[in-house]
């Protein structure tokens, strides 16, 4: 390591309180970045991953306080200043990356004019110069036509122009250090790979030092050095990120890489049993124990230290792994055995946009085609997984079938469990109550779907009144049963969406959905924000629902390896057009489209990655 750039030495942070302080979200953590160093942090969600890094340059939450240690930058303190002393490092010697790139943007103002109000606050370059250095930062985000791409708002531009337009913003006061936030979520798995090798260039053209948050490990193993593994608030596991990511010595960074789905496993990773403590609720002695197969009583008392292991690894373990090698624990898909279809897709085409005034009259021009000709069918209880990369026409197909966006042509058949074979109207409006009952979708975002001023009792009994006619005495026992379905207790039925985390907001996003008892169920990137261990809960569920029930899914996702897990049948999407379609196993190890090749040469795997080395090599699109 390099000597260092910044420091955090011993630090808590928790919640404040009017007396004393309160429970530790950030417990006694201490790390050191130098010039040019890259640094990845990974562990579940609520483990204080995101704390931490706002702390690392002096920004602590609303409701939080500093209660010990330190955070310094170049010998100068960060913690307990004044924002408007911070000024000129914000934005300057640090920057920072969202995980929501647009959250840093302004939606009112062009590109351009937003890179030139950062260059004007932390440079003295003139105007003329000024628009030259805009110029060059989009450049080097490889962003076309930059002239074009700086008089444009954010909401002209794609999911990964719009992250490569904050990286842009966050380069313009020349920054020592990046901070970046679940930089790639939402990404596919090209343009993902292309970020990072863009990232990966930068810092080794700039000497800057990268800290990255995220939940995804094939991210760390390509873009960091070191990772540092938190549980509860504490840190676990710090080392280099080759040997951490491919021989962990603690339980719990084990269970993490347990939970990941990967191309060279097929079938469902082992998801982590049990949730993690809350601050106020730690246990006495190591924090992973009640969750540990392997914890003995002297886990359950003593707190371990982070110790010195082989290989420049830190960990904190009583008992640490002995046995090197990596074990992947994986399900295999129960044999497949349905026959009869459930949805017939034939020839569909969709179109965004119209023609308006003298076009429209004079039939100029044609509305922009998103989906074109595609044809697939669904046997009952079956699990099709459709991929490809943003703007494929994933999502697009998804809300053809449920009615939320009329095709142009082809036609969309469903049959239901009685034997009835139904042509499905283009708009929902048209669609009869019954057949809204046999098609349900889950979102990528739960929050889009659960009313936050309704408790979870009350989000579920709406499909059992309008759909099932459930008496109002039974309701409750029937909504009880549909979050035992999706391994939740009865007591969250009182419960709002906001006193939820994002995986168990999910799951009861899929309690709602089967609520209906549908006959499809179309889930569209539930996966993509939450963390390996909740996403492996949530996959096994998906399967498990659709297989245990008949019901027909369509599972969309740009992340191939989950799909993987998942799927019995792949859809491989590109350009609205279907290019490759057959059995997971099939698509997976016997691609036979060169784009299916591309897609799966760009997906990131801890085991079989190297830590960042070279120039960088991806091309963004």
């Amino acid at each position: 390591m390099s000597a260092p750039l910044l420091e955090a030495r011993g630090l808590r942070i928790g919640y404040a309180q009017r007396v004393g302080t309160g429970p530790r979200v950030i417990d006694d953590v201490s790390l050191s970045i130098g010039r040019g160093d890259s640094l990845g942090i990974a562990g579940e969600s609520g483990s204080g991953k995101s704390t931490l890094l706002l702390a690392l340059m002096g920004v602590v939450r609303k409701g939080l306080v500093a209660q010990a240690g330190d955070v310094t930058l170049e010998t100068r303190a960060l913690l307990g200043q004044r924002d408007e002393d911070l000024l000129d490092l914000r934005g300057g010697r640090i920057a920072l990356i969202p995980q929501n790139a647009a959250v840093s943007l302004t939606p009112t103002l062009r590109i351009g004019a937003q890179i030139d109000e950062a260059l004007r606050r932390h440079s003295q370059l003139e105007a003329l110069a000024r628009r030259q250095r805009i110029a060059e930062l989009l450049e080097r985000v490889q962003l076309p036509d930059p002239a074009v791409i700086a008089r444009r708002f954010p909401h002209e531009l794609s999911g990964g122009q719009v992250q490569r337009a904050a990286i842009a913003m966050a380069l313009a006061g020349d920054p020592a250090l990046l901070l970046m936030d679940e930089p790639t979520t939402g990404l596919d798995v090209t343009t993902q790979l292309a970020l990072l090798d863009l990232m990966i260039g930068l810092r080794q053209d700039r000497n800057m030092a990268i800290v990255c948050v995220s939940h995804d490990l094939g991210v760390l193993a390509k873009l960091c050095d070191r990772v540092a593994v938190m549980y509860a608030g504490a840190l676990v596991e710090e080392g280099p990120a080759e040997r951490l990511l491919s021989q962990p010595t603690h339980p719990y960074t084990a269970a993490l890489l347990n939970s990941l789905p990967t191309l060279r496993h097929p079938g469902l990773p082992g998801a982590i049993s049990g949730t993690p403590p809350l601050p106020s609720d730690l246990p006495s002695g190591c924090r992973f124990a009640p969750r540990c197969a392997t914890a003995t009583p002297e886990c359950h008392s003593a707190r371990p230290l982070l110790l010195a292991r082989t290989g420049g690894v830190f960990s904190a373990c009583i008992h640490p792994i002995a046995d090197r090698k990596m074990l992947k624990a994986t399900a295999k898909p129960p044999a497949f055995a349905e026959t009869q279809t459930v949805l017939q897709v034939g020839g569909l085409f969709v179109a965004y946009g119209r023609r308006h005034g003298l076009a429209r009259l004079l039939r100029l021009g044609r509305p922009n085609e998103v989906v074109t000709d595609v044809s697939f069918d669904l046997r009952r209880g079956e699990i099709l997984g459709l991929v490809g990369e943003s703007g494929s026409g994933k999502s697009t197909i998804l809300r053809a079938i449920a009615g939320i966006q009329k095709p142009a042509a082809g036609t969309i058949v469903l049959t239901t469990r009685e034997g009835a074979v139904t042509p499905l109207p283009g708009p929902m409006g048209e669609r009869p109550l019954e057949l809204l009952q046999r098609i349900q979708m889950v979102f990528q975002n739960p929050d889009s779907s659960l009313n936050p001023r309704h408790t979870i009792l009350k989000l579920l009994a709406q499909p059992l009144q309008l759909y099932g006619r459930v008496p109002a005495a039974e309701l409750r026992n029937r909504a009880a049963a549909l979050l035992d379905a999706v391994q939740l207790r009865e007591n969250f039925l009182d419960r709002y969406a906001s006193q939820l985390s994002g995986g168990e907001r999910q799951r009861v996003a899929i309690a709602r959905a089967f609520a209906a008892e549908p006959d499809l169920l179309l889930c569209d990137e539930i996966t993509t924000a939450l963390d390996v261990s909740v996403q492996a809960t949530v996959l096994r569920l998906v399967r498990d629902l659709a297989h245990e029930r008949h019901v027909g899914a369509i599972f969309v996702s740009h992340d191939l390896a989950v799909v993987r897990a998942i799927a019995d049948r792949i859809a491989v999407l590109r350009n609205g057009k279907v290019v490759e379609i057959g059995k997971a196993a099939d698509v997976c190890e016997r691609p036979e489209d060169p784009y299916t090749r591309t897609l799966l040469g760009a997906v990131l795997e801890p085991e079989v990655l190297q830590p960042a080395e070279g120039a960088a090599t991806g091309q963004l699109r």
